[in-house]
């Protein structure tokens, strides 16, 4: 199964847009510049035609579509990316007029998140979303839907699917749920356990590109992807993450969004979503650098919202400040976390922020526990923190840190520091 970036010749696009109205054109399609990068081809020429409503039959005008033809014979343009969903007639008129093969942001999309999944349940709900999409769009078409041949909208396991009937794709559409199901019940068995073993989990969360996977690897060295690249992390990594008080939090990245995010992702992602939704702190990861940066935020916030995190602590941090003139920094942003997951600047507050957000009152203690009592110190590992223990004659001294239960077990171990007057509280 070839891959564009492999092959000697880079696919040359011309990207296509119909401005309505109904939302912002330009922007849309400098992130559909992104995502064909992301995909391994160039961005040659893009082309925005302003139209109430897109054309039924060649989505643009035919003067338009004129000029489209022009351009693909002069820049020698291999492929045509509308910046909406194309029906098969749009495409089949738009592919007879230019003699370039086309598909739209949806297909384009589809095709990164085959790229780009790792796991197997990734994999699986980038198959689920792939005949979805397939399914209404195989009526009265046949193998003329047939995309074989390699290139960007062909990944996945789209190519082979298209020459099957719908009868058979929508029985591999109910296998896939299955399975889906059964890694879902997996995670909830995981999400289980974690609650009941008092484990913390904080998720990373955002617009695509924001920089959370870079923020991961600077917080816990957890080695995920990092590139400047839409959609380079598709699958949720979990790692340890030790804050400065000793508490130890479960820090997950998930996959990241973007606006207009065809609905047969939304859904076939959505329990990776869910593991920021059950998180106990959110932190919305914002690229501060990019002109959009509130646009991004409140995307980020409404989708958060629909799957009901109103009641958890939402930390929401500006990544790459070292980018950002902070003399025409929005007064709006002046509450936010500044951060260069990059650099490491910021990443203090960021911590700081993370502890003030825990879901339980945490105390630092330091105790003298007999060797009789020597099962106490267990009892710290399996339900708080142990930060650190020394064998004395008198017995064992421990620093950790515990909540408020496990703290007044521990009260009658505890040294009275005269340095530091009385247990501080984190």
């Amino acid at each position: 199964m070839p891959m564009i970036e492999n092959e000697e010749k880079i696919t040359r696009a011309l990207l296509v847009s119909v401005d309505t109205g109904s939302f912002d054109a330009e922007s849309s399609l400098a992130e559909l510049e992104e995502l064909v990068k992301s995909a391994g081809a160039e961005p040659v020429v893009c082309v925005l035609q302003k139209l109430p409503r897109p054309e039924s039959a060649t989505f643009v005008g035919s003067g338009k579509l004129e000029e489209i033809r022009s351009l693909c014979a002069m820049q020698e343009i291999d492929l045509i990316v509308a910046d909406s969903e194309l029906s098969p007639t749009q495409i089949k008129h738009i592919e007879d007029y230019t003699d370039v093969r086309v598909i739209d942001r949806t297909t384009l999309i589809l095709d990164i998140f085959a790229l780009r999944a790792r796991s197997r349940e990734g994999k699986l709900q980038v198959e689920l979303a792939q005949l979805k999409y397939l399914l209404p769009r195989l009526t009265g078409k046949g193998v003329e839907m047939s995309r074989l041949g390699g290139g960007i909208g062909t990944r996945g396991p789209g190519e082979t699917k298209m020459e099957t009937d719908r009868r058979h794709i929508r029985r591999r559409m109910e296998t896939l749920r299955e399975e889906l199901r059964e890694v879902e019940k997996h995670r909830h068995m995981l999400r289980r356990r974690r609650q009941k073993d008092g484990v913390i989990t904080c998720a990373i969360v955002g617009y695509t590109n924001a920089g959370k996977s870079t923020l991961m690897n600077t917080l816990t060295d957890a080695g995920v992807l990092a590139q400047d690249k839409l959609f380079a992390t598709l699958d949720p990594t979990s790692r340890a993450l030790k804050l400065p008080s000793g508490v130890s939090v479960m820090l997950i990245d998930t996959v990241g969004l973007v606006r207009r995010l065809p609905h047969h992702l939304v859904e076939a992602f959505r329990s990776t979503l869910e593991e920021a939704a059950q998180s106990d702190i959110i932190i919305n990861l914002c690229d501060a650098s990019g002109e959009e940066a509130r646009m991004h935020l409140d995307v980020t916030n409404e989708l958060l919202t629909s799957l009901g995190c109103g009641d958890r602590p939402i930390i929401t941090v500006l990544n790459k400040c070292d980018l950002l003139d902070r003399q025409l920094m929005p007064q709006e942003f002046e509450a936010c976390v500044k951060i260069s997951a990059k650099t490491g600047e910021g990443i203090d507050r960021l911590l700081d922020a993370i502890e003030k957000n825990l879901p339980v009152r945490m105390r630092h203690v330091s105790l003298l526990i007999p060797f009789a009592d020597a099962g106490v110190v267990s009892d710290i590992r399996a339900k708080g923190t142990l930060i650190s223990e020394q064998y004395t004659a008198e017995g064992v001294r421990v620093e950790a840190v515990a909540d408020e239960a496990l703290y007044a077990r521990l009260l009658p171990y505890s040294i009275e520091r005269s340095h530091h007057g009385n247990d501080s509280q984190y």
